[in-house]
Formats: C-alpha cells, sequence, structure tokens
C-alpha cells in the first residue's frame, strides 16, 4: 500500500495531537485593601514573611533575604512544604516575582509555578494581584482528577484567594475571615 504526501502529513499531524502534554494553567486573583500602598507592601514586601499572613501557611524560612536567589520554605498547615526561590524583587514598584523549586504534590497538585504579587493604588487604597503560571501535577496525557488541570486550577484559586484574603485581614486590623 503507497500513501501519497498530503495521507502521510494528515496519519503523523493526528498522532502528534493525540500525544500533546500538558498546557500552561494560569490564575489571576486581586483584592482591595483599605491602607496605603506603602502600608500593604510593608506587609507583603518580605518575601519569606508570607507565615505572617497567609492562613494556610504553618511556617514560613527564609534564606537570602529579599534579594533575587533568595529562598524561602512555607509550610503549610494542611500538610507538604512549598520550596520557592525569589526570582526578582522591585520594591519601589512594589512587586515580586518567584517560582516553585521542588514539587510537592501534598501541598498543592502542580508540576511548577512561577507567581508575581503586585501591589499598585487603587482609590483610596491599595490593590493586591497575585498572578500564577502553572503545569498540573501529573504532566502525563492523562492525569488522575486529583493531579488534572481543573485541580491545579481549583487548589491554586483557593490558595491566592485565602492568602490575599488574610493580608486583608492583617492590614485592616481584623480577624481573618
Amino acid at each position: 500500500m503507497r500513501l501519497g504526501v498530503p495521507a502521510l502529513v494528515l496519519i503523523l499531524l493526528s498522532g502528534a495531537a493525540l500525544a500533546h502534554g500538558p498546557t500552561p494553567q494560569k490564575v489571576d486573583q486581586s483584592i482591595v485593601i483599605a491602607a496605603k500602598p506603602d502600608a500593604v507592601w510593608k506587609v507583603v514586601g518580605e518575601f519569606a514573611g508570607i507565615g505572617t499572613w497567609h492562613p494556610d501557611v504553618a511556617r514560613s524560612e527564609g534564606s537570602g533575604g529579599n534579594a533575587s536567589g533568595g529562598q524561602r520554605k512555607v509550610t503549610l498547615k494542611a500538610g507538604g512544604t512549598l520550596n520557592e526561590g525569589l526570582d526578582e524583587m522591585n520594591a519601589a514598584g512594589r512587586s515580586y516575582s518567584y517560582r516553585l523549586s521542588d514539587p510537592d504534590l501534598k501541598a498543592l497538585p502542580v508540576s511548577s509555578y512561577s507567581a508575581t504579587l503586585t501591589v499598585s493604588p487603587e482609590g483610596d487604597g491599595a490593590r493586591v494581584e497575585w498572578l500564577g503560571r502553572f503545569y498540573r501535577g501529573d504532566t502525563g496525557n492523562e492525569p488522575p482528577d486529583d493531579l488534572s488541570d481543573e485541580a491545579g486550577r481549583t487548589a491554586m484559586n483557593r490558595y491566592f484567594a485565602e492568602g490575599l484574603k488574610g493580608l486583608k485581614a492583617k492590614v485592616e486590623g481584623k480577624a481573618a475571615p
């Protein structure tokens, strides 16, 4: 049996379509806080200080401070540890970017992520935006439900939303919801 070039191309392309891996996922959470941006930055701008405002964090330890290459080890109350490295700190712009160093699927069902947290003016207060990009926990073609794109999006959205609520409560001097 002899196949023409168009038929061969179609066969190769259909095989490639079936063998695709994971696609990058994105979450974007924000909250408005009734405080000046500098007051919010004073709390959130310490890279290893996430344990002081995120209600899901049992402990956070850091090394290297707020310099590029700084590290933090975040132990979650529900179990698991996030080892994260600081890529860029822009204190003047009230923003920093970081990434997960080693995945811990018990902590979050994602294989890797990078995130940026930014504080900007919003009316009389501040808007804090937390943007993350990641891949699901199982990067194979048919992941189990608990390591799927949906599981990753759900977990990351929840983690960011709870963190922002905790930050708002701390800065505004109110009890966390």
